[in-house]
């Protein structure tokens, strides 16, 4: 599947028409319906005016392949860190309310608890053994001031969730940090949990939660694992397809500036034909000398 394909499909094409003349040149293209500007996300080119134009420094950063698929899951955890907070808010709220008029509630407990042990009965469902009926049974009993705490910590918690929830939706780095250690705070309650009872949403919850915790610290390297950061954003930067072409654009000047070199360089300075007419004129002027008079010897005569 491609990713990115699908991340445009979802959100639509992130076209950029960079300043620079070079690289205006492989992100523009001129067809019969218009000018067409190619998408950082998915690399087609889309006719119409550019989502966004300027120095390539400040081109927009967008996320491909892997990273689109890697957005989706993080963003489906929030959704569920959201629900999670919606719930303890409501909780908090309820148990608060509880706390302030705790007489008429144990009152209308008491007077709702017999229809709802009939229907829970005709259900199959046994009310005597329920756990959560025991638990609301002691919470209406309880010292307000445990209830008002209780109620606290359930608001403290729902603000926790909202807080990871943004984190992971918006994509940041400080989220993705801090889903991890607040999930991992939990980690060993729900161990202890399944120690005393195996239960198959125990099970479930706590794959999901040490699943999202391997998966924030191996795919985004959290704590320095796989390179940390700097590797992260390496890998990020080769999947760019701006930096790509700004990489491609530097070899082929690169590739381009020795083969001008030597066509630029100075000839060398030829004699022009007055100095070979007076380079001839001085060969001409020059008298010939016999070789047979400059190398061999004088004659002696003899004495008379």
């Amino acid at each position: 599947m491609d990713w990115s394909l699908l991340g445009c499909g979802a959100s639509g094409h992130v076209t950029f028409a960079p300043d620079e003349p070079g690289l205006r040149e492989r992100f523009g293209n001129t067809t019969r319906e218009g000018t067409a500007w190619r998408c950082l996300r998915c690399g087609t080119f889309v006719i119409g005016e550019p989502t966004a134009s300027g120095p390539a420094d400040s081109a927009p950063a967008v996320r491909r392949g892997d990273e689109v698929r890697s957005a989706l899951i993080l963003r489906v955890f929030a959704v569920e860190r959201f629900l999670r907070a919606l719930v303890f808010a409501a909780l908090a709220i309820a148990v608060w309310r509880f706390s302030l008029s705790q007489l008429s509630l144990e009152q209308s407990y008491e007077h709702a608890l017999p229809p709802l042990k009939a229907l829970l009965r005709d259900l199959g469902f046994s009310v005597e053994h329920s756990k959560i009926l025991g638990l609301l049974n002691r919470a209406f009993t309880t010292d307000p001031r445990i209830l008002t705490y209780l109620a606290l910590g359930c608001a403290a918690y729902a603000a926790v969730e909202v807080l990871e929830g943004v984190g992971l939706w918006l994509l940041k780095r400080w989220g993705e940090y801090f889903a991890m250690i607040a999930t991992s705070v939990g980690l060993p309650y729900e161990i202890w949990d399944l120690s005393h009872k195996v239960t198959w949403l125990r099970v479930v919850a706590f794959l999901i939660n040490l699943g999202l915790v391997v998966y924030l610290v191996v795919t985004k390297r959290l704590f320095g694992v796989r390179g940390g950061k700097a590797a992260y954003e390496a890998r990020l930067r080769s999947e760019s397809i701006l930096d790509a072409e700004i990489a491609a654009l530097q070899a082929e000047q690169e590739a381009a500036a020795p083969a001008a070199a030597p066509a630029e360089a100075p000839k060398a300075e030829q004699p022009s034909a007055t100095d070979k007419s007076a380079v001839a004129d001085e060969k001409t002027e020059a008298p010939e000398v016999d070789e047979a008079d400059v190398t061999a010897p004088p004659r002696r005569h003899p004495a008379p």
